[in-house]
């Protein structure tokens, strides 16, 4: 497969699926140097998947090759979501290993906002971690105390979805080189984070909130959903 080829065919799809007049607005809201094309996400995912699906990929480097082709060639914002949106495509579940990893801390050094690092984070490199703990945990504690905002953000997001399982051990080690982080996205993420594990262990995170005396943004995030006391 030509990556000229599909990438022009997510850049047409995607002009068809935008609304023009929603662009300056989309582009003031993430603060964005790049431009957007106008186009929201659910007729952004529409297109993409038809395009995804018209555009077969046969192998995990083409995979890779592809995907990071739409995020350094990007011209548009949703192309660089059409990158993200490719990796995780379904019928390319099988490509998700170790293999991915060097793309995915690409994307999120380079991409550096939380709207592509989230994603990433949470659906991508959470992914990772589930499937290989060994490699990935002490990967996520090195992450952790990164010079870089968005991979210490990584490692803090990466278990928002696995509920019971969630390792507490590692999420509290991600957490504590952020606790004294006065970054608005750092103390966010910590938020975030506890809140989700405090949908599965309310009490636990009540203890930690209590016991670390994190930030007032990331405590007033933490404990967002529970009971006062």
């Amino acid at each position: 497969m030509s990556l000229d080829v599909l990438h022009k065919a997510v850049l047409i799809a995607l002009t068809e699926a935008a609304d023009p007049g929603k662009a300056p607005m989309m582009r003031a809201y993430m603060k964005s140097d790049m431009p957007f094309l106008g186009v929201q996400a659910g007729p952004r995912r529409t297109a993409l998947k038809r395009v995804f699906t018209e555009h077969p990929i046969d192998s995990a480097p083409e995979w890779c090759a592809a995907a990071l082709s739409l995020w350094r060639d990007a011209e548009y914002r949703e192309e660089r979501y059409a990158a993200i949106e490719l990796t995780g495509f379904r019928p390319y579940r099988g490509f998700q290993t170790l293999s991915a990893l060097p793309m995915y801390e690409e994307m999120i050094v380079t991409g550096a906002w939380w709207d592509y690092v989230d994603e990433l984070a949470v659906h991508r490199v959470g992914g990772l971690l589930a499937a290989f703990p060994d490699t990935m945990r002490p990967l996520m504690l090195e992450w952790a105390r990164d010079g870089d905002l968005w991979k210490r953000r990584t490692a803090i997001l990466c278990q928002n979805r696995f509920k019971t399982a969630t390792d507490t051990g590692l999420l509290y080690a991600c957490i504590e080189p952020s606790l004294s982080d006065n970054d608005f996205f750092a103390r966010k993420a910590i938020g975030w984070a506890l809140r989700e594990y405090a949908k599965t262990d309310p009490r636990a995170v009540r203890r930690y909130v209590d016991h670390v005396g994190i930030s007032g943004l990331s405590r007033r995030e933490a404990l967002k959903n529970l009971a006062a006391g």
